[in-house]
């Protein structure tokens, strides 16, 4: 993928990045305020919401509601958050949650009971190339098999799905093969691997930042912006976490005068600012963008997802139907309205078949590592160097890029399956191009793909 370099002093890993949406708007007493004078029904009508402004409001009633809480999740086509209580729970909180402005729907399933079945299945079930979430939508658990999983193994999962009972889970197959998306070639290069940087940040010492995926933290500890260059980064050891509570790992710039802007280079010249970090939701639409694949759009499906990898279990990801692909470890998700998601861990399938993408929640991630998004604080500026001085990758290989099937598998990290071949790399045409955007109101372009021969992939190493 073809990508403009900042001189080193200057060089800056992008990170994903939109324009801000301002979701700190306090949800619950601006829907109290629009109630006074109004009518009963009217104040109970489920109000019209963005995406990251429904995530806000289900935090809120979360806290409200308590053991009558089993989930939420956002209706896109109508704009509207809906929030699952438990059957025949009437009582005046949740009047009070309907007043807020959400569409309460009545289930059979609680949160507890959902986690408790989600443990049998931790305990009995945890076999490689299998998954499972909670969904919101079917207030079920569902589990996803990858096409590893056949025999014996298919019948241990499918006996422990039903020990749940009726209605508890579902399960599904999936045609790909659950791996992450580590790879040789282009973007950020560890020895022979090739991953993608997320979001920049200011870490707890001051010093200028980056996050990606921990299985590429633990797989090499130096990483550099061209392919065989010097390295401008170096893994903060601590913090890389995989397999385990996550998939994350913080890298520092060797150069602490680097200028590290919260942005992501789209295509075309043109980036989209990262206003701050939230929690995903399900039902929301969200953007990835990596260094294989260039820019990708899809849904949120679950949260709290466990993934059976190869290389062990990971838990607390986000999961998706976004398509990805080796080398794409590590880049941004985030939304049109500015809100940095998550880091990409690793999935099934491919971008020409589709598949299923599991993501490193940005704010847990964030957390763990004492570092804050963009340059010093949560509200990162766009970054003026985006775009960078002076142009680079542009022998590194062509849309050829990748490791394979064996990358992300049982034999991911910096082996010879993940290196980083002739063709493999950074070259004109595999990325998001001048077509890939963001949406019509960002100015980043109108149409999502991997178009052709644009500036294109995260503002300096992706």
């Amino acid at each position: 993928m073809s990508h403009k370099r900042i001189p080193k002093r200057k060089a800056a890993i992008a990170a994903g990045s939109v324009v801000a949406l301002g979701a700190a708007a306090i949800l619950l007493p601006n829907a109290n305020a629009s109630q006074d004078g109004g009518s009963d029904d009217a104040a109970a009508a489920p109000k019209t919401l963005k995406a990251g402004d429904a995530s806000d409001l289900a935090s809120q009633l979360q806290n409200l509601l308590g053991d009558a809480f089993a989930g939420s999740y956002y209706d896109g086509d109508s704009q509207q958050l809906v929030v699952n209580v438990i059957s025949g729970d009437e009582n005046n909180v949740i009047v009070q949650a309907k007043k807020a402005g959400a569409k309460i729907r009545e289930v059979d399933n609680s949160l507890s009971e959902l986690s408790a079945g989600a443990q049998t299945l931790k305990t009995e079930a945890t076999i490689p190339g299998t998954s499972w979430a909670v969904d919101p939508r079917t207030n079920k658990i569902l589990v996803t098999a990858d096409s590893t999983v056949t025999g014996a193994k298919w019948d241990r999962l499918e006996s422990t799905v039903e020990t749940l009972g009726s209605g508890m889970a579902t399960i599904k197959k999936s045609a790909g093969t659950f791996k992450t998306f580590l790879s040789g070639g282009d973007a950020i290069f560890g020895g022979g691997a090739r991953c993608s940087a997320g979001f920049n940040v200011t870490a707890g010492d001051g010093s200028p930042a980056f996050l990606t995926a921990g299985h590429c933290g633990v797989a090499e500890a130096a990483w550099s912006d061209t392919e065989g260059g010097e390295p401008i980064a170096t893994v903060d050891a601590a913090t890389a976490t995989f397999p385990g509570d996550g998939d994350f790992a913080l890298v520092k710039y060797d150069d602490p005068a680097t200028e590290a802007p919260s942005d992501v280079n789209v295509g075309g010249g043109q980036t989209v600012a990262i206003s701050q970090a939230a929690d995903a939701t399900v039902g929301q639409e969200v953007f990835r963008m990596g260094s294989t694949t260039g820019l990708a759009d899809g849904q949120v499906l679950g949260l709290d997802a466990t993934v059976n990898y190869p290389e062990g279990t990971v838990t607390g990801l986000i999961q998706t139907n976004v398509c990805a692909e080796p080398g794409d470890s590590g880049g941004s998700m985030f939304t049109q309205d500015g809100l940095a998601l998550g880091l990409t861990s690793g999935g099934s399938g491919d971008c020409t078949v589709g598949g299923e993408t599991f993501f490193q929640p940005v704010t847990t991630a964030l957390e763990a590592v004492g570092a804050t998004l963009g340059e010093g604080g949560a509200a990162g500026g766009a970054g003026d160097q985006a775009g960078g001085e002076e142009a680079g990758g542009e022998e590194a290989g062509g849309a050829g890029a990748g490791a394979g099937d064996q990358a992300g598998g049982e034999e991911a990290g910096a082996g010879e399956e993940a290196g980083a071949g002739e063709e493999a790399g950074a070259g004109e045409e595999a990325g998001a191009g001048e077509e890939a955007g963001v949406g019509e109101d960002t100015g980043v372009g109108q149409e999502t793909g991997t178009g052709a021969e644009g500036e294109s992939g995260l503002n300096h190493t992706n």
